[in-house]
């Protein structure tokens, strides 16, 4: 009995086999055809010599215009463009256009928070509650949201430009908030880390309410006047539309450079590659701060970030190890697939570039 079982298990094994090398070939199959391979090409492809030529090759990915600023110590800075700052009407990419930096308006916001902590006008300790009182009930937890919570992202507060159509329809600070209320916690406050927009609106309005006036306008007097960034602004609404590069979203031949979302503290901000660039230095070498305030910055908030908005997605990093600012603008964008993941790519293979050319 043990051997016709034993004789029929070895016969059984010899049919599966088979079976089993079909199905693992049919899944290796499928799971090639999900592959991305788009980026795939674009980080397998042999590496440029020079940051020029990489950049033209991100206009090969799809997209319609580029502007890198590159900032190594010891040498001036340098700027780099490819494609267009106006497809439509054949406009070269311009080094010196304004770009929608997005969420790079939080590292400004951050820098402004910094300040009022170190001046004693704000504690990282009090809560939501203490400052936005008409908000208790509204957002849960509010009364243990500290606000050290909410420039971290561990607050809990639901990120109100998840709300299903959000771009499609652009609101005012004020109607935008209303989409993150009376919704429950993602988490317990600093119990997890989950970005949310909605954290920075509130801050931005926290630091218009401790000072008084407009928190563009004490940005500007506290970080751009002292850097002499002449070419940051907190709104499109305070610059000439013709000096921004041109946005364009996949599907669509409209530019949507004129679309204004208005909203504060994560998307409003308008800059020059290059006076962000500036401005990431004077953060990471820590000159951008008074006496004080590094230390209450570096325990609450990053020193790089990145930015997405219909149309545009920028990144502005520091890299200790070559002691270089690189910061980029791509004015390409399509939520639904992978120019994110692209632009990425893109700018390791500059920073790459950048420290083959130091090492050499």
């Amino acid at each position: 009995m043990r051997i016709a079982l034993k004789q029929y298990a070895n016969m059984m094994k010899k049919k599966i086999k088979p079976l089993l090398r079909i199905a693992l070939l049919i899944g290796t199959l499928i799971s090639m055809w999900f592959v991305p391979w788009i980026l795939v090409g674009a980080w397998i492809s042999p590496l440029p010599d020079t940051v020029q030529e990489q950049v033209n090759e991100a206009i090969d990915h799809g997209f319609d215009g580029i502007v890198v600023y590159v900032d190594e110590t010891g040498k001036p800075p340098a700027l780099y463009t490819a494609g267009w700052k106006d497809r439509k009407n054949k406009i070269p990419a311009d080094p010196h256009a304004l770009f929608k930096i997005g969420s790079i308006s939080k590292l400004y916001v951050a820098v402004a928070i910094t300040k009022l902590v170190n001046d004693k006008r704000l504690s990282l300790d009090k809560t939501l509650a203490d400052y936005f009182p008409e908000l208790v009930g509204r957002i849960e937890n509010a009364d243990q949201i500290t606000l050290r919570l909410m420039v971290q992202h561990r607050s809990g507060i639901p990120n109100l430009t998840d709300s299903p159509g959000f771009w499609d329809d652009p609101l005012n600070s004020k109607d935008a908030l209303e989409l993150a209320l009376d919704l429950p916690g993602s988490f317990e406050p600093g119990e997890d880390y989950e970005y949310s927009n909605t954290n920075y609106l509130l801050l931005s309005e926290l630091i218009d309410r401790m000072v008084g006036y407009s928190h563009h306008q004490y940005i500007k007097e506290e970080i751009l006047i002292p850097l002499e960034l002449s070419n940051t602004f907190g709104s499109l609404r305070e610059v000439d539309i013709d000096d921004v590069m041109s946005g364009y979203y996949v599907g669509f031949e409209s530019d949507i450079k004129t679309n204004d979302y208005g909203l504060d503290g994560y998307g409003s901000m308008v800059a020059t590659a290059q006076d962000v660039g500036i401005f990431l230095r004077a953060l990471n070498n820590g000159s951008v701060f008074d006496e004080g305030e590094q230390e209450i910055y570096s325990s609450i908030y990053v020193y790089e970030h990145g930015g997405l908005l219909p149309g545009y997605q920028s990144l502005a990093e520091y890299h200790e190890d070559i002691d270089t600012v690189v910061i980029q603008f791509i004015n390409t964008t399509n939520f639904d697939g992978y120019d994110w993941n692209l632009s990425e790519i893109v700018i390791n293979r500059i920073v790459k570039i950048l420290k083959n050319k130091q090492s050499s």
